[in-house]
């Protein structure tokens, strides 16, 4: 177990015992838990990643600024995340190459994988999946993937497989899954089933052992993969029943009221973004996607007809007026989240310091269901913000190159990611 620091030179481990108790206190990342280049230990404070996508886009006409570089001329929208402008960089001028269809470009926002329109269709790993597998194995849960909605169809987070990753859509069963740690049978009836599933990954795969000497060489490439995928999975198994032995972390929130109200996006934004700055303050994960899914919500304002149907507004001024309530109520969501991080000290820093947001979508214009020039920020994360990185509107620049400098500054050795085969120029780190 890696150990920390102590101003007086005594040592911190990363959970902390109250032997008297016979209780294990999971501690959020202290000072304490910093590298100390007197005692050579090179580990460094953890850097975090969440993307956020709202499924019906943003009105461009409202998000994207004026000019470029840091001199640019604020949006409406923006105005909602004025505070944030120092640590912040929007971008115009972004896409994914070769993915289309419409709505049906949610679920590659975080690939990039091309044509998800077509039949026979198959997804690629996502920015989440790829880093999780890299950087998940410090914390309890390797990512959080959540959805503020009522429908789970849609989905942000992908296997290498090209299998989607079921989001959590209640906020009752995040908090219990992340805080609650549940009674001497709960926890033996856990551990079962996890020595359970090892157990079918065991008999299926001795099975398909069988197989390698009597098919050719295209069908051993697939099995060979398969096998990688098994290897993976009881290795997630193995850690998952390690952390079932330690405690889960203490925090004074209480456990959420699920909200009911289909149409109360507001409150259940709040909620999910208030447990995925809970997850990341107490190190319980370091990866998070989110979903913003409301396309059937009227977001409790006045409305004749829901999100979905507005975004069709057909440029009628009453409608637009109708779509932009809802669109600023997302970022106003967004806005408090990001001050959640801003107000949260960790280590001489705050918790956006250490985290890198992502906010975007997959369609630039939902009333054309145009997949070009998206609408992207990214704050905190230690870049060099307070810019508009402005690129060719009609010819976009490969949203991926931001990936890979995400993936970079999160500490992977990555050349690339999807169509990214280069970091994004003009973002720069801070140190």
């Amino acid at each position: 177990m890696t150990t920390r620091v102590l101003s007086d030179g005594r040592r911190l481990t990363r959970r902390t015992f109250l032997r008297g108790a016979g209780v294990a206190m999971g501690l959020p990342w202290l000072t304490a838990m910093t590298r100390s280049a007197s005692a050579g230990d090179s580990v460094a404070k953890p850097r975090r990643m969440v993307a956020v996508c709202t499924d019906m886009g943003l009105m461009p006409e409202f998000f994207f600024p004026k000019g470029a570089g840091k001199e640019y001329q604020s949006s409406p929208y923006l105005d909602i995340l004025k505070d944030f402008r120092p640590q912040m960089t929007v971008f115009s001028g972004l896409s994914h190459p070769q993915v289309d269809g419409g709505h049906a470009a949610d679920i590659c926002f975080l690939t990039g994988a091309p044509h998800p329109g077509v039949g026979g269709f198959r997804n690629s790993i996502s920015l989440d999946q790829f880093a999780a597998q890299r950087v998940g194995t410090a914390t309890r849960f390797p990512h959080l993937n959540l959805i503020i909605g009522h429908e789970t169809r849609q989905n942000l987070s992908w296997t290498a497989g090209g299998v989607g990753i079921p989001p959590e859509q209640w906020p009752s069963k995040v908090f219990k899954r992340l805080f609650l740690q549940g009674g001497a049978d709960e926890l033996k009836t856990r551990l079962r089933e996890l020595k359970d599933g090892r157990s079918v990954l065991d008999a299926v795969a001795d099975s398909a052992k069988g197989l390698e000497n009597r098919v050719g060489p295209e069908d051993k490439q697939r099995l060979d993969q398969y096998f990688t995928a098994v290897r993976d999975l009881e290795l997630q198994l193995q850690r998952a029943e390690e952390w079932e032995h330690k405690a889960k972390p203490v925090v004074t929130a209480k456990p959420p009221t699920d909200v009911a109200d289909n149409n109360d996006t507001p409150g259940k934004s709040k909620l999910m973004y208030g447990l995925a700055r809970l997850a990341l303050e107490t190190d319980s994960t370091r990866i998070v996607t989110i979903m913003a899914q409301d396309q059937h919500s009227t977001h409790k304002i006045p409305a004749a007809d829901s999100h979905h149907a507005l975004t069709h507004h057909g440029n009628r001024p009453e409608v637009i007026a109708t779509l932009r309530k809802m669109e600023e109520n997302q970022l106003t969501a967004f806005r408090d989240f990001l001050a959640g991080l801003h107000t949260t000290a960790e280590a001489g820093a705050t918790l956006l310091d250490r985290t890198m947001v992502l906010h975007g979508a997959a369609m630039g214009n939902a009333n054309s269901h145009s997949n070009v020039n998206l609408p992207v920020l990214l704050a905190g994360g230690g870049f060099k913000h307070g810019q508009h990185l402005a690129f060719d509107k009609d010819r976009n620049h490969p949203l991926a190159t931001l990936y890979v400098s995400m993936l970079q500054r999160v500490g992977i050795d990555a050349a690339r990611f999807a169509s990214g085969a280069t970091t994004l120029r003009g973002l720069e780190t801070a140190g």
